[in-house]
């Protein structure tokens, strides 16, 4: 599995849109030049239609504001194709309102690349990653399929790194810095 300190994969995956335009079956291409500049948190579950997935996916949604607003964008990312992700979409009462993309990774090569699939049963594991506007990673966590993940805990790692500080253990954007 890469980690923090690699470079993150090349990637070109089809979108369904966040927003009310992805409701309209119109797909987006994004890859990783995407969005260049800004820092990206990537996330990934394991298959559409299931029950931990959505909570997920609708937390990070709500967030999404938040992101933008320390200058990153949030891309969710699941071995599903656009259909399926459109269909969740228009089918799941909470997703109709998602902000966030979801990418259709259907021929496995982020998610092989990046070394999350789970061997028994083949689907991406509830990976996410933080990465820099210069392509690195900066975190990464792994949850087994079984168990959802925080994205308020994300987005504090998230401010943690873009401080440039040293952080203690629970701290959060106001709280002091370590100081050496």
């Amino acid at each position: 599995m890469l980690t923090v300190g690699d470079k993150f994969p090349s990637f070109d995956l089809t979108s369904v849109p966040g927003g009310p335009e992805g409701l309209t079956g119109k797909f987006v291409q994004i890859s990783d030049s995407t969005d260049a500049g800004k820092w990206k948190v990537v996330f990934f579950w394991p298959k559409d239609f299931t029950f931990v997935c959505p909570t997920e996916i609708v937390a990070f949604g709500k967030l999404a504001k938040d992101f933008a607003d320390r200058d990153a964008v949030v891309y969710g990312v699941s071995i599903d194709s656009e259909f399926v992700h459109l269909n969740w979409r228009l089918h799941h009462e909470d997703l109709k309102k998602l902000e966030i993309p979801m990418l259709a990774d259907i021929k496995r090569e982020l998610s092989e690349s990046l070394g999350v699939i789970a061997a028994g049963p083949g689907v991406a594991l509830r990976a996410t990653f933080i990465v820099d506007p210069q392509g690195i990673i900066r975190h990464v966590s792994v949850n087994d399929l079984s168990v959802g993940r925080n994205p308020q805990e994300v987005l504090r790692v998230l401010d943690g790194l873009q401080s440039d500080e040293l952080c203690p253990c629970n701290w959060k954007q106001g709280d002091d810095f370590l100081k050496v």
